[in-house]
């Protein structure tokens, strides 16, 4: 099927958030125009100013309700393609409810839209997450054939009172199922085809909207809190961590995704490897002249423990390598340049 080419018009969803900013900025670098959706006029505003060099290469659009029916109807019009990357990542939500609407209604909804109205579109990428893919306690190497059934059990019997991550996994795992099952069901008829991107946390420095530290979003405000002193638990951070992927590289992996004619009906994990917490204090203190001078003492943790601990989560990526070619950024690399935006916010 044809894929994209710069000079096409990509529809990005949920465009002023950490991982979406990033994904609009890296298809106009590379001559895309883009179109992205807000929930608001004045959550529009902050990009318009933002990515005004691009002239009439970059517009906003409202989409006050991603869940309802019909809500992307006129945001896919005249779209050669769409990044669906709105989808909330929190970890204390009260109820299943307010991680599954948004999650599953909202990839629904732009699906169906695009389906109905998308007639230039030739690909829809989504943004899922490894969240999708993994299960705790497996002692495995993690590839695309997996999915993460425990926590849709988990929340099936706990309901709201399972625990805040247990329900975004499955919300996560919950979302992308339903455009798989969209995807499959309705492809007979469909212009365009699905590719799906399973990234684990995501950290990196961010260009996205913060009047303050409190605003940090989720995995972000968790990297922080590790190397910049807040949370030195010491289980924390000698046992426990994931594995990452740099915010560039993310976006970087959209553009391929949409590129490259292999990626249709494909799920791709794209990950750079895995870490505990401590792993980046060791990172941060190693670097020379130090990124973040405000900071004279970063805490030193337990150094070293990363060399004896056990990686908590292994993925296959041989498919990114195949298919997108995609390269990834270093530990030293997310640590120096995160901690110089920190710096220059006065963080």
């Amino acid at each position: 099927m044809p894929t994209v080419a710069p000079g096409d018009k990509v529809l990005v969803s949920g465009a002023n958030g950490y991982i979406a900013i990033w994904v609009v900025r890296r298809f106009l670098e590379k001559g895309y125009a883009v179109r992205g959706t807000v929930r608001s006029v004045d959550k529009g505003k902050y990009l318009e100013e933002y990515f005004k060099s691009y002239g009439d290469k970059f517009e906003v659009v409202v989409v006050q309700d991603i869940t309802k029916e019909g809500a992307f109807d006129e945001a896919v019009k005249g779209v050669d393609a769409v990044a669906h990357t709105a989808s909330p990542f929190y970890l204390d939500a009260a109820s299943m409810d307010e991680l599954y609407k948004p999650a599953v209604n909202g990839t629904i909804s732009i699906l169906k839209s695009a389906q109905k109205n998308g007639s230039h579109i030739k690909r829809v990428v989504v943004t899922s997450s490894t969240a999708s893919v993994l299960e705790i306690g497996v002692d495995k190497v993690f590839t695309e054939a997996d999915w993460n059934e425990h926590a849709i059990r988990e929340v099936e019997e706990q309901g709201d009172a399972a625990l805040g991550m247990i329900k975004y996994r499955a919300s996560k795992t919950l979302a992308e199922k339903a455009a798989w099952e969209f995807y499959n069901t309705n492809k007979a008829n469909l212009k365009w085809d699905l590719s799906v991107l399973n990234p684990p946390f995501v950290f990196g420095p961010a260009i996205h909207e913060l009047k303050s530290l409190d605003a940090l979003n989720t995995s972000l405000r968790q990297w922080y809190d590790a190397v910049l002193g807040n949370n030195q638990n010491e289980t924390f951070l000698k046992v426990q961590g994931s594995t990452y992927i740099d915010v560039r590289d993310v976006a970087e992996a959209h553009t391929l995704a949409l590129e490259k004619e292999a990626a249709g009906g494909e799920r791709i994990i794209i990950s750079a490897g895995s870490y505990i917490w401590q792993d980046w204090l060791d990172v941060a203190r190693s670097l020379s002249p130090s990124p973040i001078p405000s900071h004279p003492n970063l805490p030193a943790g337990y150094p070293g423990a990363g060399a004896t601990a056990k990686p908590p989560l292994s993925y296959d990526t041989s498919k990114a390598q195949r298919i997108l070619g995609l390269k990834y950024r270093t530990k030293v690399e997310v640590t120096r340049d995160t901690l110089a935006d920190f710096e220059t916010r006065g963080w």
